[in-house]
């Protein structure tokens, strides 16, 4: 594999995780975000999941220690030029984005792999608004990162095929399985994922269980290890309503149109474990209990 070090851009519940795989694995990695407090924040949390590995001794304290000096934290973008791949893990606004890859494209050298962590937007049509668009895929990595073994390579029109082939040998280096995709909105899992998602927030609304008895259904119906309103707090309903927006309005299909209830509660600032609040609600240790006043609401 000629990547040897690793630059993300994006400090929020994705990007940390990436980081933390990464540095796990045994890479050199950068963490990079406009905002100082979510640095602040992803470091925090990830000396934290180390400590507590350490803790119930998954790992020693010296492969806790080397984890944690494997990762930087930086404050300017610019650092990136000494990095062999850049995954922007920003929030899933295709603007966003392409603000971000074209001033990381100013930086880094004519070899470095640009990738972005999307769940939804299209591969072709960011890279359009590149210089060099066959240096540029899809990494779509799933939460919590560290422990799911899957990742999705995302193929835009451009994607030259030894970029993919060094995305395949990243993706075993991390210990993952791989699936390739090609450029079509959500993909493969948030295509045959987000209509479930969607529809377990329409059975709450219309009060046809409760939230806990859904997430049981699927659970112990289906094998899931996490019920779908979970999920959707875990993720965050922010995240989930963005990436459920881009496929109904490419495809039109629908089966993505987003539930009422569910942009209400992202209005409400209800967007899961992140705000403490969701279908269920937070402690500060993360421990949960159904929202009740929620579903009693909707």
């Amino acid at each position: 594999m000629r990547i040897k070090n690793v630059f993300v851009i994006g400090a929020g519940f994705m990007g940390s995780g990436i980081v933390e795989n990464v540095a796990a694995k045994g890479l050199p990695v950068a963490v990079y975000d406009v905002n100082v407090l979510s640095l602040m924040k992803c470091e925090a949390n990830i000396k934290k999941r180390i400590e507590n590995q350490v803790f119930r001794e998954k790992i020693s304290e010296e492969e806790g220690e080397e984890i944690l000096n494997r990762i930087s934290y930086v404050h300017e973008l610019e650092e990136c030029r000494e990095y062999d791949l850049v995954i922007e893990a920003a929030t899933e606004n295709k603007d966003l984005k392409v603000s971000i890859l074209q001033d990381v494209e100013k930086y880094v050298g004519i070899d470095a792999i640009i990738a972005t962590n999307t769940s939804s937007i299209s591969i072709t049509a960011l890279a359009a608004k590149l210089r060099r668009p066959e240096r540029f895929l899809g990494l779509h990595f799933f939460s919590p990162v560290p422990k799911m073994r899957l990742l999705e390579l995302v193929k835009g029109y451009q994607t030259g095929e030894e970029v993919l082939e060094q995305g395949q040998k990243f993706a075993h280096f991390l210990g993952k399985k791989y699936v390739t995709s090609n450029d079509e909105a959500g993909f493969i899992v948030n295509r045959m994922l987000l209509p479930m998602l969607n529809q377990a927030v329409v059975l709450v609304e219309r009060h046809v269980s409760t939230i806990e008895e859904i997430d049981m259904a699927a659970k112990l119906g289906m094998n899931h290890p996490m019920g779908p309103l979970e999920l959707l707090d875990m993720i965050g309903l922010d995240v989930e309503l963005a990436v459920m927006e881009t496929i109904h309005r490419e495809t039109g299909d629908s089966r993505y149109r987003p539930s009422v209830s569910l942009r209400r509660m992202v209005d409400a600032g209800y967007l899961g474990r992140k705000t403490g609040v969701g279908f269920y609600i937070y402690d500060e240790e993360g421990n949960k209990t159904p929202n009740i006043e929620l579903q009693n609401r909707l």
